[in-house]
């Protein structure tokens, strides 16, 4: 047999295990929908606190009426700043029903993103994601997830990642969520029954709806927004949320779902 056709055996033959090792496939999964929701960066149903100076790119709220504090000042945000009552900074605006209908399409997208089934992976690398590549697909974990190093997420612009995380998840510090091949952040969805954790001057690209709370350390960013049943807590992050978002930009009207 010649050299050259034995070479093309060899490399179809070793190439599967050698992806399996690191790059995991693939169904193909609609995005979660959040389009009632998506002028927000921060949403979350017991409030928002925050260490400034914080960076924030697109609206922000918090919901029920009573008992949920928003501490941020009005110069951190550029696009609207939604509470309830005198619960807000001076230039918050009072839309109480805005925003269960928003706490509601938020509790939605993260039931639709827990009950994705078929997932492509299941416990993979005992939940340590750190150093992997990701193709697009669903992946889930029954209990915590660490990144203790870089991760990869590989895709084109129109590819859609599902993360389905039981426990908690943690980023550690200076790790980063890295997108190539033109890998969108509105695409990818973590969803995340227990706390979030972004450790001190990492990166996330993505959409994180939480179960409970979201907690960015300091310095931290994140493209993408931040979605929490619970409290969302800040300290000197930035949150590019929706890049078109300008503070004189009218209130969307959420459509209930």
């Amino acid at each position: 047999m010649p050299n050259n056709s034995l070479k093309k055996i060899l490399l179809v033959l070793l190439l599967p295990s050698a992806m399996s090792s690191n790059a995991y496939a693939a169904s193909v999964q609609a995005p979660v929908d959040i389009a009632s929701i998506a002028n927000f960066a921060v949403l979350s149903s017991s409030g928002i606190t925050d260490v400034p100076d914080s960076e924030i790119i697109g609206d922000v709220g918090t919901s029920p009426i009573t008992g949920a504090a928003l501490l941020i000042t009005c110069t951190e945000v550029v696009g609207r700043i939604y509470t309830v009552a005198d619960a807000g900074p001076p230039c918050a605006i009072n839309a109480a029903a805005l925003l269960t209908t928003a706490v509601s399409d938020m509790e939605a997208a993260y039931t639709d993103a827990a009950s994705r089934t078929s997932p492509d992976s299941v416990e993979l690398a005992g939940g340590e994601l750190g150093g992997l590549t990701f193709e697009p697909g669903l992946h889930r974990w029954s209990s915590a997830v660490t990144i203790s190093d870089d991760v990869t997420l590989e895709g084109g612009p129109n590819d859609v990642w599902i993360f389905q995380i039981a426990g908690t998840m943690n980023l550690a510090t200076s790790k980063n969520v890295i997108l190539v091949g033109g890998a969108l952040a509105q695409n990818i969805f973590w969803q995340v029954a227990g706390a979030v954790t972004l450790g001190t001057y990492s990166h996330i690209e993505g959409v994180i709806l939480a179960k409970t709370n979201i907690a960015m350390q300091t310095g931290a960013t994140i493209n993408g927004k931040l979605f929490a049943q619970t409290a969302v807590t800040l300290d000197m992050n930035k949150v590019t949320g929706s890049p078109a978002a300008t503070a004189c930009s009218p209130p969307i009207l959420l459509g209930s779902r």
